[in-house]
């Protein structure tokens, strides 16, 4: 009995086998967290007999040498064997180390399309290329750059922007220019704390702004930076300049936006962006320094 691996939804070998088918100031409320979790997925036909030669009876994975078997020929892959303590998980006799070089052989005789061609993939490549290069393919998905849940919808960049806008009711503006102004009522209570996402359209491109709150050591801090609705070697076409200030002060920062090929988490843990401590911020937000008021401007160009 077998399982479905979105791995073998679209392959396709030889005879035998089925081929598939304005610049105003904004006040950015603070997150809530949001329960969609939907996963878009393209569609493709199954090669049941393919999927029962190749795929790991335990982790239902793809299989890839060294291929074991056991003596009565049952197979499974090189990841699963230390975890099923050397027996054969379908008839519990002893594996030893047995290769099966014969299905390491019939894989090398199957060329299969990317399993990426829902997304616009048109390759066909062999069984043992195909997947480097879906962990490279430029039609991979993207991962939703939503920061307030952990949000497993993925998609092409239209697609994830009319998510965040219909799903998410993320902010969204057109232009090179933001001011934005971000306020909590109690700053003492810095851990964790995200603001809504926003994002912008600007040179025919998107670009997600994320404000947040997190402990840096012992230090609770704010921090502020720019991510690009893209591939990191669009990425690099574009800077950014944030600046927040008050009381005749101010800081600023330049970047370059990082992809969201990499988690809002990464970046922020990597403090690539706008950090300003909290002591800091309240300065900034003038009064009686019990309520955080910061207003941050931005803008984004096109390096020549």
């Amino acid at each position: 009995m077998t399982s479905s691996n979105p791995f073998f939804d679209d392959i396709r070998s030889r005879p035998g086998v089925d081929p598939p088918q304005t610049e105003e100031s904004t006040e950015i409320p603070e997150l809530v967290n949001d329960p969609i979790q939907t996963v878009v997925k393209p569609n493709g036909t199954v090669s049941s007999s393919v999927r029962e030669l190749l795929e790991c009876p335990v982790c239902l994975n793809a299989m890839y040498p060294p291929i074991h078997q056991c003596s009565n020929g049952h197979t499974l892959c090189s990841g699963c064997k230390p975890r099923v303590h050397d027996r054969c998980p379908t008839c519990r006799h002893e594996l030893g180390n047995i290769r099966c070089l014969a299905l390491e052989k019939v894989a090398a005789s199957l060329e299969l399309p990317c399993k990426y061609q829902g997304f616009g993939c048109i390759g066909i490549y062999p069984y043992y290329s195909k997947l480097k290069h879906e962990s490279q393919c430029v039609f991979r998905p993207y991962n939703c750059p939503y920061a307030g849940s952990e949000c497993a919808v993925v998609g092409d960049v239209q697609f994830l922007v009319d998510h965040l806008k219909d799903d998410h009711k993320v902010d969204m503006h057109s232009g090179c220019t933001f001011n934005h102004r971000y306020v909590k009522s109690n700053p003492q209570e810095v851990e964790n704390a995200t603001w809504m996402l926003t994002v912008f359209s600007c040179f025919g491109q998107y670009f997600c702004l994320h404000f947040e709150a997190f402990q840096l050591g012992m230090a609770p801090v704010y921090i502020a930076f720019l991510r690009f609705m893209g591939d990191d070697d669009q990425a690099k076409n574009y800077t950014y300049s944030l600046e927040v200030g008050g009381n005749g002060r101010k800081m600023t920062w330049q970047g370059v936006p990082r992809s969201i090929r990499e988690s809002h988490r990464k970046v922020r843990d990597s403090f690539d962006g706008l950090i300003i401590q909290r002591n800091m911020a309240l300065f900034f937000s003038g009064g009686d320094r019990k309520e955080l008021k910061l207003r941050v401007t931005g803008r984004i160009w096109k390096e020549q």
